[in-house]
């Protein structure tokens, strides 16, 4: 058993000091690994997203090669029958290296998988993270249209929606997610543009609201969970164009059933570029998605980590047209991934920005903030 470990820790060093050669030799800059250098550079090798095509399921929930890199995205707002909060998010990346002239060997691949898993304990104010690697050999990783797995942490298809089981060093998780909702189709039907130049794009799809229920087994004791979760799925290579310096996503379920996405991708100046976007799903499913004159994100609140890094928190979320004037507010600040990529992902309560009154929870996301910049003043 000890052998496995020592093994086990091994590859996965190997692995992330492979992930960091391949993205600085592929990327323009030897930047450190962020989400904007994993998402900007590809060689040309890699197949591009450069307009609509049709989307089929269960298909797509699959793997598609070719691409530079693909995720799989859940997250969600959890409550215990006592009335005790948590979020959770299981993330799987895959991040393709530049095709080559391969050894046969059973042990060759020319990607890497990385998995986070995260549990937002709202009543201790604690978030566990865990990150592992694998190789794209030996079964050890895979994606199909029924299962989607990292080793022993698995998403299983179900005839209802998807099953999800990881062991942690902290306990279990276990969580049925099924779709109350038919996939949304983001940007142009799928076609989700991020920049000017071809292939600035992406395949999107999301899954708005999931009914998931289950249990969370954390330090010994195991606490039966309902809530809501959402997926995200997307696909692509060289996704952002030039002078984007990261990323602002939320994920919003309101309580009278309907959601919002949107999204603010962050240029260098500070400001949000055109290709900003996002999604208003009604309670039946049915969708209108959003250009980057339709909403206005404005942060109302910084946290400052360990690191001396500040991340913007808290927000005010206006859709004008929609009559919606929204305060965002984690339910605690210190939801932060320190791992190979570092970046800010928490669960949220969603308020009327006037009269503070609970229209919902959701997600956040925030992504390029860790180079240390300063805090600049609100507004």
């Amino acid at each position: 058993m000890k052998r496995t470990v020592v093994i086990l820790a091994v590859l996965a060093l190997a692995a992330v000091i492979w992930l960091g050669a391949r993205v600085e030799r592929d990327s323009p800059s030897a930047e450190a690994l962020s989400g904007t250098a994993l998402l900007n550079a590809a060689p040309e090798v890699f197949r591009r997203v450069t307009g609509p095509e049709p989307l089929t399921f269960p298909a797509d929930h699959g793997l598609h090669p070719g691409y530079r890199n693909e995720w799989w995205y859940f997250t969600g707002n959890l409550e215990s029958e006592d009335g005790r909060r948590f979020g959770f998010q299981y993330t799987l990346f895959r991040f393709a290296s530049e095709p080559q002239d391969l050894p046969d060997s059973d042990f060759s691949a020319d990607a890497i998988w990385m998995v986070h898993l995260a549990i937002s304990d709202v009543a201790e104010q604690r978030f566990i993270g865990h990150e592992r690697f694998a190789r794209e050999s030996l079964g050890l990783v895979g994606a199909t249209q029924d299962e989607w797995w990292l080793r022993d942490w698995r998403v299983t298809r179900t005839e209802a929606g998807w099953l999800l089981v990881a062991d942690i060093e902290e306990g279990r998780v276990e969580l049925a997610l099924d779709p109350l909702k038919p996939p949304v189709l983001q940007g142009d039907r799928g076609y989700s543009q991020k920049g000017p130049s071809p292939g600035n794009a992406s395949r999107y799809y999301s899954m708005t609201r999931m009914q998931a229920s289950g249990r969370l087994t954390l330090d010994g004791q195991a606490h039966d969970v309902t809530g809501t979760a959402w997926l995200d799925r997307e696909w692509g290579s060289s996704q952002l164009g030039e002078g984007i310096d990261g990323w602002d996503w939320f994920a919003l379920q309101f309580e009278d059933g309907r959601d919002l996405m949107v999204y603010r991708l962050r240029t260098e100046d500070g400001g949000a570029s055109r290709f900003s976007a996002g999604a208003l799903v009604q309670p039946d499913g049915s969708y209108r998605i959003l250009e980057r004159s339709d909403f206005e994100l404005e942060p109302i609140r910084w946290w400052t980590d360990r690191d001396g890094v500040s991340w913007p928190v808290a927000w005010r979320v206006q859709l004008p047209d929609d009559g919606l004037d929204l305060a965002v507010r984690p339910t605690f600040d210190a939801q932060r991934w320190f791992a190979t990529v570092g970046y800010w992902e928490g669960a949220m309560d969603v308020s009327d920005y006037g009269d503070d009154t609970e229209l919902g929870r959701g997600y956040l996301e925030l992504s390029g903030y860790a180079g240390g910049a300063a805090a600049p003043p609100v507004r």
